[in-house]
């Protein structure tokens, strides 16, 4: 598999685990429920977009400063954490579910805002900084953008069909076994390599 399509598959894949339970999902159902789906995944991709650019440009600076093998063992370290960060789970703030619910602007402005600042230092986005040090910046960003989009996607239609009867439990279990798996895997390739 070439470079671009490595980068694009990995970061589709560990973004969309990661967002599975995620705070952003939730924000996306409640915005889901006033606002056109169409217009929340305009918002949600406009924000995502430009946070994810930010994420792999600070990413892609550290990869080309440190050495790899150890980038690696950092990143693996990462995604455990990022395991544990996912089964501690997401929730709303009172503040965050008001702005999704109340906000008079323009949908696209307001759902995209709330979407920026609520990945700002969310693990989505330091996952996308630890992809970017591995792997080719282009193929990070489009990779980790399209996996935020669809997982938001899949949170509004399967929000809007089941409710909140959500089986949250098995999510957070599974995308916290991925999140293991991915971190084992870059231990042992960084320690191989640092050997």
């Amino acid at each position: 598999m070439g470079g671009f399509l490595a980068a694009l598959v990995i970061s589709f894949g560990v973004i969309f685990v990661a967002e599975l339970g995620d705070k952003s999902q939730l924000m996306a159902m409640t915005f889901a429920t006033r606002y056109r789906a169409l217009t929340v995944l305009i918002g949600i991709t406009a924000a995502t977009a430009v946070v994810h650019l930010v994420s792999v440009a600070v990413g892609y600076g550290l990869g080309a400063t440190l050495p790899t093998g150890w980038i690696g063992l950092a990143a693996g370290v990462a995604f455990l954490a990022f395991a544990a960060w996912t089964l501690r789970g997401d929730s709303l703030t009172e503040a965050e579910k008001s702005k999704a619910q109340r906000s008079q602007r323009s949908a696209v402005l307001a759902v995209g805002g709330a979407f920026f600042l609520a990945e700002l230092g969310d693990k989505t986005m330091l996952a996308t900084i630890t992809l970017a040090t591995q792997h080719g910046w282009f193929g990070v960003w489009i990779g980790s953008t399209i996996g935020m989009v669809a997982a938001d996607a899949l949170a509004i239609v399967v929000g809007r069909m089941l409710g909140r009867r959500l089986p949250e439990k098995a999510i957070k279990w599974g995308a916290a076994a991925l999140f293991v798996i991915f971190g084992i895997w870059l231990i042992a390739d960084s320690l191989v390599e640092l050997t």
